[in-house]
């Protein structure tokens, strides 16, 4: 009786921890799949058509938080948060938006998503245009939101990006170190004034002040002379799936129209729109931003 009950306790055992082994190793196999691209976080919300949401320069994820609740119910939003920006862990490396584009196309064929379609704000759009073109089959249709495919040319179309890399603004030790030299002190009430330009309500612009705060200082000199210093102007002529451009004020609507059109000259298959709004279209003009992004995604172009 005692070896019959040995016997039957080992065989549970060893089932038991054939199970367990087999438990642990399918958790592994989904934090691989879900946590291996180190240069972003990325949280899942919703079901249906996959949708990547890129923040802009030192912005959380969270600045898509109302425009997440708007689509969860008809789509599976991929919402990221660059690594070094409002909190999120930094990474070391000297072309972090080049990982960051390399990597969400790797997180797109790992996880198996369907033809993702991209919407991104300011630097966002920049890295929604980078991945449209560096893989263009990868991607379904893309959202620009008030971002360009080369900032450093605004009303200076001849601007050439090999030529602003030699120049000392644009030396990337010197603009982090910059940075570095910002005092905490003060930098939220400075950075939300400055923030005023950018949005129309107090609050949004100290939480953009407070994401600002929150990113690393070397990430914010690297990435935004990376973000200055390559043109991609030429590379969207690459992109085959249509793109929204939503444009915000640049002194006029007139003038905004003129150099919209003429950076996204090379881009097929676009809609640019201006709106009557500063650069964080979607708090300034939620609703139109939202009508917006119903029309082009439920559209069959």
């Amino acid at each position: 009786m005692k070896t019959m009950i040995h016997q039957n306790r080992k065989k549970i055992s060893n089932n038991f921890s054939g199970k367990a082994i087999i438990l642990v190793l399918a958790v592994l196999a989904f934090a691989n799949v879900f946590g291996q691209q180190k240069s972003f976080e990325v949280k899942v919300t919703g079901k249906g058509k996959p949708v990547i949401l890129i923040p802009g320069y030192s912005c959380s994820g969270e600045v898509w938080n109302e425009t997440v609740d708007h689509l969860k119910n008809k789509y599976q939003l991929h919402v990221v948060t660059i690594a070094g920006f409002a909190g999120a862990k930094p990474i070391e490396d000297e072309e972090i938006l080049k990982t960051v584009r390399d990597e969400i196309i790797q997180y797109v064929k790992v996880n198996k998503l369907k033809k993702p379609m991209l919407i991104g704000h300011s630097l966002g759009a920049f890295m929604t245009l980078w991945l449209n073109s560096t893989t263009p089959e990868l991607f379904g249709k893309g959202i620009c939101v008030d971002g360009l495919p080369f900032v450093s040319a605004i009303g200076k179309p001849e601007t050439n990006a090999e030529t602003l890399k030699k120049q000392p603004q644009f030396n990337r030790e010197t603009v982090i170190n910059n940075f570095k030299s910002l005092p905490a002190e003060g930098y939220i009430k400075n950075m939300t004034r400055a923030m005023m330009y950018q949005v129309s309500d107090s609050v949004h612009a100290k939480k953009i002040a407070e994401w600002s705060f929150k990113s690393d200082r070397t990430t914010l000199g690297s990435t935004i002379v990376e973000m200055s210093t390559t043109d991609l102007r030429q590379e969207i002529a690459k992109i085959k799936s249509p793109i929204l451009v939503m444009a915000s004020i640049f002194g006029t609507k007139e003038v905004s129209e003129k150099e919209y059109n003429a950076q996204y000259a090379l881009l097929k298959n676009k809609i640019i729109k201006v709106a009557d709004s500063k650069h964080f279209i979607m708090y300034d003009q939620k609703d139109w931003f939202l009508n917006e992004i119903d029309l082009f995604l439920n559209s069959k172009s």
